[in-house]
């Protein structure tokens, strides 16, 4: 009976054996595809971890459960079919870990942003898709302590304001423009979005294939050109090493809601692609604001040898979004969300067409010496129309930013490292300008175009050099010092001949010179203390230099060759810092901003002071902001095992106090300028701030909830008239699982603004009787499925 026994127990343990196998496989991160040393795969109750390569070797058997776990990084599970395959798996960053996370342009040898003597936030997939995923400025106002987005529609018209600086001069009324976004620079796969005479329109990009944004805050003229106020680094989401896969999500939602798209990625050791169209489409969420979006992106990242990687994007929009107009201060306080008649009635509008394309080259001479070189290119075509009219713009944008990377060690565990180069961009446009009038035909119907108004061809050109070195000492001191040059010159042609008027206008704002120096000092390879200086300029586009003519009056139809470029300059110390085993991460900043030589305009009235003959922009005082912003995260639960995987809260808050120095303005109808001395600057929150938490559960569950804060602001430059604060929550919750080697599967559901409460997207300073561009009077709720497919 014994010896029976013993067979058995042989023959069922050779069965066991024979059944169970070794599965072999890599982990990386999802957005750098290198390898995570050290994470954990469990499978039932053996575990095991990555090598230095972010290999590893388990025991497996067919159809059996693998969970992969890395701290800082979103649990997967994932259902082996087949033993025999060899697999590559992509973790997703739950959070900041700020000694691991890299930034795209740094003298620094060490790229992590713990090395960076300034301050630069950086968001990725975990932050970008908190919400639907569609639209930037949700993830941006929630995650980025110091920086807002707004927009003028339901997916158009996006604008940033960064530290306090907004956007451009509008007109006769007020000290912003609320078309366009001035004296930043937006950059997409290192692409300039931001046109040759610093206008960035954003119409045509399609967020939601976003997987990574990079905020640097404040001057950043020594290696950017003219950005006065900072920069902001989009990129595409990067397809994960090892997987070629196909997919298709789809996201519906309140207010007709409706997003498509379809993707294909395909990556190994040496090339990545992506390929992505998606169709978007909303009635709106106020009278005569729907929205239609087609996008087509292809990005693709190449390895020729160990000397040479290409790196390539081309982008294709076709969009229409209406204008409801804004809302009066009356309007918006009794909930009457109909709109701008004058913008209705002339069917406002912004239609865009555009193609964007880019091509990279990196050349590695050396351990010591690279070069990348990007061309780029991108043509529009729009159409736009508001209360005062039509406007067709054609512009062509084209250029190339090249920049060389050296590094030196200098002995003694001293090295000295650098970036050097050049970037130039040209712009042809011709705009032309209508009136609109009733349709004769449809007197009630919308109103079409009467006559041209204007038509000009403008050539605008910017040429930026610079150089920035980092000084890296023992015990992980370093010493950052650079300077940039920018030159910008536009040439303005008037088509439409008036006599005795010139015709041809020229300005050319040459030597800005922007320094940087800083000093930066690491602890443990866990925090850093930092300070710095940095300077940056924005010159005027052509609108502001050119005295449009105007009828009867002598004195217009000429050039204002006495206004003078913007100057910025910004003092900041600060601290970073990944905490107890990179659980805690945080990041602390106090800053002075002062930016001289703030464009104003002004309004020249007729001789009975009864209407605005013209107006024109000058230089006029300064803007002194001073704030503290600070952001922090902290893993408070890590797990392979239980219902609860990953519990992680995190928040940010953002204190302005910025005050105007002798800034003079003078509106229509008035026949002297008001100074607003020591006055609040509008259009800013004293505090803003925002708490969540992400939550990650066993089977792929998670979920996510945030709270958003924001004071009240100043819609008038005097203060006397004020938008009232506002506190909304927003929450997502969802189930992302493997349920084979092939497919995976994300299906989630969300709601924004869940209270209902009343908030803006944005607001018109000193635009009265105007005010308010409305967010939607009711809970956004959405709900979307992710399904994919890997071969």
């Amino acid at each position: 009976m014994k010896r029976i026994l013993l067979i058995a127990a042989f023959f069922v343990s050779s069965i066991v054996i024979y059944a169970q196998k070794n599965l072999s496989g890599r982990i990386v991160d999802a957005s750098t595809n290198s390898p995570l040393i050290g994470a954990t795969i469990t499978s039932g109750e053996i575990a095991t971890k990555t090598d230095r390569e972010g290999n590893f070797t388990i025991a497996c058997t067919d159809n059996s459960r693998i969970i992969i776990s890395y701290v800082g990084y979103e649990t997967q599970e994932r259902v082996i079919k087949s033993c025999s395959e060899v697999i590559v798996i992509a973790l997703v960053s739950s959070s900041t870990t700020l000694s691991s996370v890299e930034i795209t342009a740094t003298s620094s040898q060490n790229k992590s942003l713990l090395y960076q003597p300034l301050s630069i936030s950086k968001i990725g997939l975990t932050e970008l898709k908190r919400g639907t995923g569609l639209f930037l400025d949700d993830a941006i106002n929630g995650n980025i302590a110091g920086v807002s987005m707004q927009r003028r529609t339901v997916s158009a018209g996006q604008q940033f304001n960064i530290r306090g600086y907004g956007n451009g001069v509008r007109g006769t009324n007020g000290p912003q423009s609320n078309f366009d976004g001035q004296g930043y620079k937006v950059y997409l796969n290192g692409i300039p979005v931001t046109d040759a005479e610093g206008i960035t329109m954003m119409d045509d990009i399609d967020f939601g294939s976003i997987g990574n944004v990079e905020v640097v805050k404040g001057p950043a003229g020594t290696l950017y050109g003219l950005a006065i106020a900072g920069v902001v680094n989009l990129r595409t989401i990067r397809p994960i090493a090892g997987k070629t896969s196909v997919g298709q999500e789809t996201v519906v939602g309140s207010y007709g809601l409706l997003r498509s798209t379809t993707s294909f990625q395909a990556a190994n050791d040496r090339s990545a692609i992506l390929v992505n169209y998606g169709y978007q489409e909303s009635d709106g969420y106020m009278a005569h604001t729907a929205s239609t979006k087609k996008f087509v992106n292809f990005s693709g990242e190449f390895d020729i040898n160990s000397r040479q990687t290409i790196n390539t994007y081309a982008g294709y929009s076709k969009s229409y979004d209406e204008r409801g107009g804004e809302l009066t201060i009356a309007q918006y306080n009794a909930g009457d969300y109909s709109g701008n008649p004058a913008y209705i009635k002339n069917n406002a509008h912004s239609k865009v067409t555009s193609f964007r394309g880019g091509l990279g080259h990196t050349y590695r001479f050396s351990n010591a010496v690279s070069n990348t070189t990007t061309v780029f290119g991108s043509g529009m075509a729009t159409d736009v129309s508001s209360a005062g009219g039509w406007t067709d713009k054609n512009p062509l944008n084209f250029g190339l930013r090249s920049t060389f990377d050296t590094k030196f060690p200098v002995g003694n565990g001293i090295s000295l490292s650098g970036i050097t180069g050049v970037e130039t961009q040209t712009e042809y446009a011709q705009v032309i300008g209508y009136t609109m009038g009733a349709n004769p035909n449809d007197p009630n119907g919308f109103n079409v175009i009467t006559g041209i108004r204007s038509n000009q061809f403008a050539r605008s050109g910017t040429l930026s050099y610079f150089t920035e070195w980092t000084l890296a000492l023992a015990k992980d001191l370093s010493l950052t010092a650079g300077v940039g040059n920018s030159n910008m010159k536009i040439t303005l042609d008037d088509r439409i001949y008036t006599a005795n008027k010139p015709t041809h206008f020229e300005k050319n704002y040459n030597n800005l010179v922007s320094p940087h120096f800083a000093i930066n000092k690491v602890f443990s390879k866990e925090l850093s203390v930092y300070v710095a200086y940095s300077g940056g300029y924005k010159a005027p586009v052509s609108s502001y230099f050119f005295i449009p003519y105007a009828s009867g009056v002598n004195n217009t139809g000429i050039v204002n060759t006495e206004l003078k470029s913007e100057k910025g300059v910004q003092y900041e110390i600060g601290s970073k810092g990944s905490l107890l085993h990179d659980r805690l991460n945080y990041q602390l900043a106090l800053f002075q901003a002062k930016f001289k030589n703030k464009m104003a305009a002004v309004a020249v009235p007729n001789a009975t002071n009864t209407a605005t003959l013209y107006s024109y922009i000058v230089n006029s005082g300064a803007q002194n902001n001073r704030g503290l912003e600070t952001s922090l995260s902290y893993e408070v639960y890590e797990s392979d095992r239980g219902a609860f995987r990953m519990i992680r809260p995190f928040a940010n808050i953002t204190y302005s106090n910025f005050k105007y120095e002798d800034y003079k303005f003078q509106f229509s109808g008035t026949t002297a300028p008001v100074n607003y001395d020591g006055k609040t600057v509008a259009g800013v929150a004293k505090i803003v701030a925002n708490a969540g938490f992400d939550l990650s559960m066993a089977y792929g569950f998670y979920a996510n909830f945030i709270y958003n804060h924001k004071d009240p602001v100043n819609i008038t430059l005097d203060g006397s008239l004020r938008a009232k604060g506002y506190d909304i929550i927003n929450a997502k919750i969802g189930f992302k699982q493997s349920l084979s080697s092939h497919f995976d599967i994300d299906a989630y559901a969300g709601g924004q603004n869940l209270t209902g409460k009343q908030y803006y997207y944005m607001i018109f300073v000193q635009q009265l009787p105007d005010a308010y561009l409305p967010a939607p009077k009711k809970a956004l709720l959405f709900g979307g499925l992710n399904l994919k497919y890997n071969f």
